[in-house]
């Protein structure tokens, strides 16, 4: 894949910093919660695709990892029933890049459809990010008011933390109608 030197040069030059702490990761019950997306996602296209590459997706708060499994399980039908796992995970990185809503904007992100399902240009700066060697990055979340932990797993060292320390079980359904969405997801 070739990237856009505009972008890369000002992805560049954000900060590289470490990031130690808990995210949550939403799963089915069977799902190992360590398992990368592979199919492409908001930060990153498929694996299949030239420069896919496997990502996990986690929340940095327990009702926005819900939030973004959430929105997906409402969109099938039949409607699951099944409930979900929510994993604690232990995390921690070298180099991550945060970026703030302000920071969406300027890289060309438009807010009023952060939320939809066109990840044509998210998808270009999480294949940058992961170019340039970042394992972590940290965004707004787009179904729940909180920051989202992605971790480029290709760059994640072996000496860094990424470990399951907790796991409940989740209503998602029961969740949804007495908590719901406030982005509306």
């Amino acid at each position: 894949m070739i990237h856009d030197p505009v972008l890369t040069d000002r992805l560049s030059a954000f900060p590289r910093e470490s990031f130690e702490g808990t995210a949550f990761r939403a799963t089915g019950r069977s799902v190992d919660p360590l398992a990368p997306s592979t199919g492409g996602g908001r930060w990153a296209p498929p694996a299949s695709d030239d420069g896919g590459f496997p990502i996990l997706y986690a929340s940095l708060v327990r009702d926005g990892a819900i939030a973004e499994v959430a929105s997906y399980l409402a969109m099938l039908t039949p409607l699951p029933r099944k409930p979900i796992m929510v994993h604690e995970l232990v995390v921690s990185t070298q180099a991550t890049l945060t970026l703030v809503r302000a920071d969406l904007i300027d890289l060309g992100i438009e807010m009023s459809w952060y939320g939809e399902r066109d990840y044509v240009k998210t998808q270009e700066i999480g294949a940058a990010i992961n170019f340039l060697g970042f394992d972590g990055l940290v965004a707004p979340s787009a179904r729940w008011h909180c920051d989202n932990l992605m971790i480029f797993l290709e760059n994640h060292g072996l000496s860094q933390r990424l470990e399951t320390v907790g796991a409940e079980e989740c209503d998602w359904v029961s969740w949804s109608e007495t908590v719901g969405n406030p982005k509306g997801g």
